[in-house]
Formats: C-alpha cells, structure tokens, sequence
C-alpha cells in the first residue's frame, strides 16, 4: 500500500490485506456490510492501549447491536498479540477479545493510513504510532 496523501472524510478507505489473531483478513472482505471501527496503538503491552483495548473487548455487545465490527492495529507480530490478549483478559477482567488485531510489525499499514508520528523514531528507525480511530461505514468510506 503507497503511502496516501492524505485520508479525507467521505474517501474510500484502504482495501488490505494483513495477518490478524483471527487469520488473514481482506479488510474491505471482513468489513461486509456493516460499520466498522479500526483503531490503532503504539504497542502491545502498554498499560494504556491493554486498558483501552479490554475497554472495547467490554462494549463488544453494544457495538454488534450497532452492526459495527472492531479491529484494532499495533505494530507487534500476531505471536506477541496473542500473548497481549492473554495479558489483557487477565488484567481487564474480560472473558475474551472478540476482535482481531492486526499484525504491523513493519508499519506499512501505519504509514499508509497516516498513523505515524513523523518526528519520533523508535530504536530501529521506524516512526513510531500513534493512537488514531477510524469510523468506516458500510460503503467502505470515511466518516
């Protein structure tokens, strides 16, 4: 995916392909016909993003009675998110984590979607991300 210019309210977002806990995805595929979310975080295992994400793992119900799907991203391997839903079931008190999170060790979603901060590089160079919420209706645009 090349970078884009910019991601307007009312474009079409990104179509994907990407390794998630739940297998690869076909991001405009897993999307179908309903709402989705996709919201990104820095890294797993940071004591914010676990909240964040058990908080979400918690809403589950009220955003399927919305007919709204949520993905999350972090640019982690899927291996170090499995062992993050672990930690966040125990920490968060949730049964399970009922949406995928995509894998993004390399950024390339990140990048292409704008997540990034371009002044701040981790150890490795890579720009580091940023939390960022997507709200993508079922004709695939933003909102």
């Amino acid at each position: 995916n090349p970078p884009m210019p910019g991601l307007n309210l009312g474009d079409v977002v990104p179509n994907f392909e990407a390794d998630t806990t739940v297998g690869p995805i076909k991001f405009h595929d897993w999307i179908g016909s309903d709402w989705a979310i996709l919201f990104s975080h820095p890294a797993d295992y940071t004591p914010v993003c676990t909240t964040e994400l058990g908080t979400v793992a918690k809403l589950d119900a009220e955003f399927k009675k919305r007919n709204c799907k949520t993905i999350a991203l972090s640019c982690n391997d899927v291996e170090s998110h499995s062992g993050w839903i672990a930690d966040i079931k125990a920490t968060q008190t949730v049964a399970d984590v009922p949406f995928p999170i995509i894998a993004d060790p390399k950024r390339v979603l990140a990048v292409s979607w704008g997540m990034v901060d371009p002044d701040e590089k981790d150890a490795a160079g890579l720009a580091m991300t940023c939390r960022a919420v997507f709200v993508i209706g079922p004709d695939k645009k933003l909102k």
